[in-house]
């Protein structure tokens, strides 16, 4: 999969991914659960909703 997920996004995904499982682990709440999903995108480098409207966070290479 193409990759479309930069450094800044990638960085704020993984911080709010962790906040979200901990604050689950805290109240006790499987919504905590949903942390996943922006720790699993983040470390794959790709968002698939981006993909439909062409998004990408990614630095443009100079040619």
């Amino acid at each position: 999969m193409k990759k479309n997920i930069g450094t800044a996004d990638r960085t704020i995904r993984i911080l709010l991914g962790i906040v979200i499982i901990l604050l689950g682990i805290i109240f006790q709440s499987w919504w905590g659960l949903i942390g996943i999903i922006p720790l699993f995108t983040a470390l794959s480098g790709t968002c698939l909703l981006y993909m439909p409207f062409n998004i990408s966070t990614l630095k443009k290479k100079a040619e």
